[in-house]
């Protein structure tokens, strides 16, 4: 295992005390943890099946499995076998595990945006390869690695590949027997764009070798405490992680793939939830803009992409002493180095509470 990093929001708790500090109290927009209620339909499933004495299947119930291919299919035009989707224990986990129990080591190659969710670089620390971020903004990498990691929508910045850009990284992985996986937690949060999934046949063609989805309800469902997500795609890949999974123990509780077959098979909850973070992101927008600020990307995700030309440490000091607690952009790479982040996951109070504060 390679050496780990810092954990990168260590250094960020002296600036969230001093924001605390504010006498109207703390706007945390720093972290993208939803704050809305979990949705009715999960929660009376998860309360439905809590007696659950036996051992779950790791490849989750047959429920969960349809579930999972009608949402794809439903949502995202993505047609996916029931074989070809696998249940995780949080996406973050399968995220920095997904090299390593794919049999990536030593010697490896493990590439990803160079703005970008810090787990990625982690994710090849931990099966011992070498993590190399890469700026994807022109295509491909040169180079060759083992697996590409993509995240579209994106966080920190919300850029949205297009069709065609998706393709070309298809093709290309093929073409170099490169594994590409796009992280699509935030597919359902587009704003002046329309996400689209890796495993869509305008993308992948009308099969899927070479090529995983990573899904999460975290974002999709704000149930980021029940640790739910999903695989799809490559059903090779996915029976050999299936197979990696049970051994290793991990596997979803039974409620929890309860909560999640109920979530994926309602989309009100998600509507609804949309048009919160909408009128969220035009508060905050407008008030970032009035204030000085330009926003960079935020096509899609649940975050803006802000800079006032300086560096962000410097930016996150002065919103920290209005009470306003943003992520520096640094924590996602080093071309973050002036911008900073800020999460559409509080309240419409603080919500308000902020842009009050950024008009004065």
């Amino acid at each position: 295992m390679g050496e780990l990093p810092a954990f990168p929001w260590s250094a960020l708790m002296p600036l969230r005390a001093l924001a605390a500090g504010h006498p109207g109290g703390i706007v945390n927009l720093a972290l993208g943890t939803p704050v809305d209620p979990s949705p009715d339909v999960a929660r009376a499933a998860l309360a439905a099946a809590a007696d659950a004495p036996g051992h779950p299947a790791t490849e989750g119930t047959p429920e969960f499995r349809e579930a999972a291919t009608r949402y794809l299919k439903r949502r995202l035009g993505a047609e996916v076998a029931e074989t070809a989707v696998l249940p995780a224990v949080g996406t973050k986990e399968l995220i920095a595990w997904l090299p390593a129990a794919l049999g990536l080591g030593p010697g490896d190659t493990v590439a990803y945006p160079r703005l970008s969710f810090p787990t990625y670089d982690v994710s090849a620390r931990l099966a011992g390869a070498t993590p190399q971020a890469v700026d994807l903004t022109a295509g491909p990498p040169a180079f060759t690695p083992k697996l590409l990691w993509l995240n579209s929508p994106s966080n920190p910045d919300g850029r949205i590949l297009t069709v065609a850009e998706l393709r070309e990284y298809v093709e290309w992985g093929r073409k170099h027997g490169v594994l590409v996986v796009n992280d699509e937690c935030y597919i359902e949060h587009g704003w002046t764009a329309e996400p689209v999934s890796i495993l869509h046949p305008d993308v992948s063609g009308p099969g899927h070798e070479g090529v995983l989805a990573v899904h999460s309800l975290s974002k999709r469902s704000n149930m980021a405490g029940y640790r739910a997500g999903f695989v799809a795609g490559d059903e090779r890949l996915v029976r050999t992680l299936l197979e990696v999974r049970r051994h290793a123990g991990l596997i979803v509780p039974a409620p929890i793939a309860a909560a999640m077959t109920a979530a994926l098979n309602d989309d009100d909850h998600v509507a609804g939830q949309r048009l919160r973070y909408l009128r969220r992101r035009t508060l905050l927008l407008e008030a970032l803009l009035g204030r000085g600020f330009r926003v960079d990307g935020s096509a899609g995700s649940l975050f803006l992409w802000a800079t006032e030309g300086r560096p962000c440490w410097d930016t996150t000091r002065d919103l920290a002493e209005l009470g306003i607690l943003v992520a520096p952009g640094e924590i996602y790479g080093p071309a973050g180095e002036k911008h900073v982040r800020l999460a559409l996951t509080a309240t419409d109070e603080r919500i308000e509470t902020a842009v009050t504060r950024l008009r004065r």
